[in-house]
């Protein structure tokens, strides 16, 4: 017998173990799980019951592990939660979007920047980007920044490029090109890397704002069964401190996982020096043990709809494009093998297949070179990869996280647009990711789609698109599995299949509680599951339940 904190019995548990097993009821003793029943409950005097205990009657609800996303942008989205909603939900045309800056700039003072996010320009009325003059006739007095729904391109007003020094005869960027009308002349629109300047001008915000960010984006990821969560991208030394912050006061409850970017990482930067075990010990010190690092993260091509995914053949209606590597394949080789020689596991972004060929042809390199080691290092979103890439993933163990949502999404517009038929059906190729025994998982690379983990779950088993189409039917793959990628796979990915990703003895006590079984509605419906609960150590850190104290 032992003496219990948490005791959730009456419920309908999937373990997701190695053998699928289901169960009644669990126990939780200091956040980890001390037993597991078939029963709606333990047998009396199985378990000490004390003042102390919460007893948690799920009648009949299915409890499963805390869903873990391995992509998404935490802070990213707590930032856009307070800046204008241009996506097309809200703002159908691109009138709307600048009435909505009209009336942004009538509350501001002169110089004051407005900040918008999400619009679409293969959603939008018009079916065209927003330029300088578009900002300009109503917002001439205030710098003003809209971002894409893709995170890969924005369009500012003429006093933002002016701010930021960008004139009509700049040369492009490596990694990003300058949009341009007819005449040649700068049409605000920039396009990956050349975002920077402006964002090296954007106001800074204090370790505190930041934080609070965090805070505010978490109650809506713990919302939906979210208990470990990656930030995918920490650019800047402020960034980094508010993450720990957020952490270690536990304004964010949920487990963190921290992706640095390269540049922090280099010669001369804030952690130039350090090793990847130097690194995840100071994260894990000054987060109270509630952070962690997940990988050093490079970019090497942009997004699909932006035209900036590098693809080995052109664009389906823009036959003059292929996108643009962001690296040259030496550099891209020289910068992996030397993170891979200290210690990093790498995730590198690749939406494109010539990008997916040139971060394989990088890892490659690294590990001939720098030597084998259990690595682990990863491709974020993996959108086109062909079979030759998902056997050289195999081949040299590397990890995929599906940006799966894309179906859905943009699955009609790569139809219609970007990839063509032959392409688009084979965009997120999951079923060829199980059959070559490849470690992956789903992410939701929120904010580019709202944070949702059984909305991936029933994307990848449905593959529908928002025009109803069943894009790729043979990508499809099982329920379970499509469990396991959100929860087990996702705990592997991090390192902590020991102690997280599965309902057993001995694991860390993270579930969540949902109100219907995804392996047993009607596929279609696995996005409508409501989350009841979210627990973290045996916490509850998101819904009640129904308790009983003794």
């Amino acid at each position: 017998m032992s003496k219990i904190d948490l005791l959730i019995k009456n419920a309908n548990v999937l373990t997701l173990d190695s053998q699928n097993r289901r169960a009644g009821s669990v126990a939780v003793s200091n956040g980890k799980i001390v037993g597991i029943w078939a029963e709606d409950e333990p047998a009396k005097g199985e378990v000490i019951l004390s003042a102390q205990t919460n007893v948690v009657d799920l009648q009949g609800a299915t409890l499963i592990p805390g869903f873990i996303d391995t992509h998404n942008h935490i802070l990213m989205y707590g930032e856009l939660k307070e800046q204008l909603d241009c996506s097309p939900t809200r703002r159908k045309s691109i009138n709307g979007v600048l009435d909505a800056i009209t009336t942004k700039a009538k509350e501001l003072p002169d110089g004051e920047w407005i900040k918008g996010y999400g619009y679409d320009d293969t959603l939008i009325l018009e079916k065209r980007h927003i330029t300088c003059e578009d900002l300009d006739r109503v917002a001439p007095n205030n710098p003003v920044i809209i971002s894409h729904v893709s995170a890969h391109v924005s369009t500012v007003n003429s006093l933002a490029l002016q701010m930021a020094g960008i004139k009509d005869g700049d040369s492009n960027p490596q990694g990003g090109h300058y949009g341009r009308d007819e005449k040649g002349r700068l049409n605000g629109i920039l396009f990956d890397s050349a975002m920077q300047l402006i964002n090296n001008i954007l106001p800074k915000r204090t370790v505190d704002d930041l934080a609070k960010s965090i805070q505010n984006a978490a109650k809506d990821y713990v919302a939906q069964g979210i208990t470990t969560n990656t930030d995918a991208a920490v650019y800047a030394e402020d960034d980094f401190e508010a993450h720990i912050h957020a952490a270690k006061t536990s304004m964010n409850p949920m487990r963190t996982q921290l992706m640095i970017m390269h540049h922090l990482l280099q010669e001369g930067a804030i952690f130039g020096n350090y090793s990847a075990a130097q690194l995840n010990q100071e994260i894990q010190e000054k987060s109270g043990g509630k952070a962690k690092l997940d990988s050093a993260k490079i970019l090497q091509d942009g997004s699909i709809q932006a035209l900036t995914g590098a693809l080995r053949e052109p664009y389906y209606e823009n036959n003059d494009i292929t996108g643009d590597l962001i690296h040259p394949q030496e550099i891209l080789n020289k910068m992996v093998l030397d993170l891979h020689q200290r210690g990093f596991r790498i995730a590198t972004h690749g939406n494109g297949d010539r990008a997916i060929g040139s971060i394989l042809e990088a890892y490659s390199y690294a590990l001939t070179n720098g030597g084998q080691r259990d690595h682990r290092h990863r491709i974020e979103h993996v959108q086109t990869a062909t079979p030759e890439d998902i056997a050289m993933m195999k081949e040299l163990g590397v990890a995929a996280s599906f940006f799966i949502n894309h179906v859905y999404y943009w699955g009609d517009r790569h139809l219609q647009i970007f990839l063509g038929p032959e392409r688009a059906k084979r965009i997120s190729p999951l079923h060829e990711a199980v059959d070559a025994n490849l470690l992956f998982t789903l992410h939701s690379d929120c904010p580019v789609t709202p944070i949702s983990p059984l909305f991936s779950v029933w994307a990848v088993v449905n593959r529908l698109t928002m025009e109803g189409h069943v894009l790729g039917p043979e990508q499809r793959i099982d329920v379970e599995t499509a469990l396991k990628s959100m929860t087990i796979y996702g705990a592997k990915l991090n390192f902590d299949e020991a102690v997280s990703g599965s309902i057993e003895i001995g694991k860390n006590a993270d579930f969540a509680v949902l109100e219907a079984d995804p392996t047993t509605v009607n596929p279609k419906e696995i996005k409508d599951i409501a989350v009841l609960a979210t627990y973290i150590d045996g916490h509850p850190v998101y819904g009640q339940g129904t308790t009983r104290t003794f």
